[in-house]
């Protein structure tokens, strides 16, 4: 099975080699050592620090996977933007609804963020409406301009 690519700017690559590092070079040791600690403590089945740190664990390599992936699948986007349609590394102004305009980052899902001015709408262009999914609901954000 083909994995699909994960866009991401030289910037975000760097990121998640940083997180990467963090994960198996700290966390990870951390997690041995606890785990050690309560394997020492006796009996398993009800040693509380032991089904946690396992748990903990658990969460720990699944993401470790999932950065490596997206590291492997990784398509450098570049941030000279094509100002006629959204691309990766421009500068987009949009607006919701009746709400002022504002400015976002494009990049691609993978490092979308819009609370730290990163969004994705790929292969849209000024004048088009894009639905972006929240958690707060779905949003009709409209593209006024690239820049």
């Amino acid at each position: 099975m083909k994995t699909k690519p994960t866009y991401l700017t030289i910037s975000g690559i760097e990121r998640l080699r940083t997180q990467l590092n963090e994960l198996t070079t700290v966390r990870r040791p951390e997690l041995a050592r606890r785990l050690r600690t309560a394997i020492q403590m006796g009996d398993l089945s009800e040693n509380a620090d032991y089904i946690t740190t396992k748990e903990e664990q658990a969460f720990l390599e699944g993401k470790i996977l999932e950065i490596e992936e997206m590291l492997r699948s990784a398509v450098v986007i570049s941030e000279n933007p094509d100002l006629h349609e959204v691309s990766i590394g421009a500068t987009v102004t949009i607006i919701e609804d009746s709400a002022p305009p504002e400015k976002y980052t494009l990049v691609g899902p993978a490092e979308a963020n819009p609370a730290s001015g990163r969004i994705s709408l790929l292969g849209k262009r000024v004048g088009d409406t894009a639905i972006a999914k929240t958690p707060s609901g779905d949003m009709k954000l409209k593209i006024v301009s690239i820049t």
